[in-house]
């Protein structure tokens, strides 16, 4: 068992009948130490006083210890270590993310590999995904989206407010917020998972582009149990490809996405079809509000 050095500057050295008297204490909290044999000093680069004490085990073997080091420091050392792991990950994958050849998947689909559930999913580029679809799920799931910065500040606040009151809240959460709920979090609701995608959120908007953003949320949504992405499920729902679905169909899908393991846009219910309806309409009018994801 090795200790790195204890480095002091040259003013505060002490004697080495202190330091002895430090070490000895530390050793003798070491089951294998039987004795302190020496102390020994000397001068590094920066003329700093660097202490080493040698102490035996019961085979004689010595090893060299360091009084200046803790099982706390060490652990803070290491939390510090994985918080800057955990903050850098998401940046590095996002900037990976950007290539238009990379496909992620999210976090639902390695759940469902880890249990060799299985899923469908087959990526397909924003070119080749309908239009009307695009314009379905911006309006249906975030209006907002070319507008804001990863979040609309001013649905969360009033989210938080109504929260506060005790009232009935209606959903803030953006399709950035979605992406990144996707690709880095898990599905239950909690504050926790509230708190940790935002700044992923912002994040998320401010590496990738708009349209590579709208790419990858759409080919990573869930469209039922397995079936993720926008062309497994015009497959799965419609048996037609994504570029081919119909106003109405879009609008199905697009409404289905706040809970798609309770609705099925193959089988609409009343209450599905009055907000298709409603979401066909305002999709058809969207405008400038998809401005960000027409063209290159």
């Amino acid at each position: 068992m090795v200790f790195r050095s204890m480095a002091l500057r040259k003013r505060d050295c002490i004697s080495a009948v202190v330091l002895c008297v430090r070490v000895q204490k530390i050793a003798e909290r070491i089951p294998f130490c039987r004795s302190l044999l020496y102390v020994r000093r000397g001068h590094s680069k920066r003329k700093a006083c660097v202490a080493r004490a040698l102490v035996r085990n019961k085979r004689g073997r010595g090893y060299l210890v360091d009084p200046g080091r803790s099982p706390v420091g060490r652990a803070v050392r290491y939390l510090i270590l994985a918080g800057i792991v955990l903050i850098m990950l998401p940046i590095i994958l996002l900037s990976l993310y950007r290539l238009p050849f990379v496909h992620p998947i999210s976090t639902l689909m390695v759940k469902d590999l880890v249990t060799f559930s299985g899923y469908d999913r087959r990526w397909v580029p924003l070119d080749q995904i309908s239009p009307t679809l695009v314009n379905s799920v911006m309006m249906s799931e975030d209006a907002r989206f070319c507008f804001h910065n990863g979040v609309d500040w001013d649905a969360l606040n009033s989210v938080v407010s109504d929260t506060i009151d005790g009232e009935q809240t209606r959903g803030a959460s953006t399709i950035p917020m979605q992406t990144a709920k996707n690709l880095f979090l898990w599905t239950s609701r909690s504050f926790i998972r509230k708190g940790l995608e935002v700044p992923l959120a912002v994040l998320t908007d401010l590496i990738l582009p708009k349209r590579r953003l709208m790419e990858i949320y759409l080919n990573i949504a869930e469209w039922g149990p397995g079936i993720y992405g926008i062309e497994a499920a015009a497959q799965h729902h419609f048996k037609v490809s994504a570029a081919k679905l119909q106003p109405r169909q879009a609008a199905y899908l697009a409404v289905t996405l706040p809970n798609p393991i309770v609705r099925n846009p193959a089988k609409p219910g009343r209450g599905m079809q009055t907000l298709a309806r409603v979401n066909e309409r305002r999709a058809r009018g969207a405008g400038a509000y998809v401005s960000c994801v027409n063209g290159p």
